[in-house]
């Protein structure tokens, strides 16, 4: 991996990383924009690129889509934004996952 592709990549799990961090911490709902940013970047550098390393994270980078999906899912059921407890044991779930496969490409990486 070029070390523009592999900067470009660990800066955008930090941010992604670091938003989570403050959602779990505040619980503010606006950062879940700041997620599907995040995500939707993480997307097009993986598919953008002919970098081989990336492929090797398709798993991860799948974890991290397919789990982000499902929050959006889960926030879309709930009325009026409240989020019962129901709902915020699944988004915890749903982000505890996205973190994990963060991590795992960060320590691949080197980054931790």
């Amino acid at each position: 991996m070029s070390g523009t592709a592999r900067e470009e990549l660990l800066r955008v799990l930090y941010t992604l990383n670091r938003t989570m961090k403050e959602l779990f911490e505040s619980g503010s709902m606006q950062l879940f924009s700041e997620m599907n940013a995040e995500v939707k970047e993480l997307y097009r550098l993986q598919h953008g690129s002919e970098e081989p390393i990336l492929k090797e994270f398709d798993d991860e980078c799948g974890i991290i889509y397919q789990n982000f999906n499902m929050i959006v899912a889960v926030l879309r059921t709930t009325e009026d934004g409240e989020i019962d407890s129901g709902a915020q044991s699944a988004l915890n779930k749903l982000l505890h996952n996205i973190d994990d496969a963060v991590i795992t490409i960060a320590a691949a990486l080197g980054a931790v």
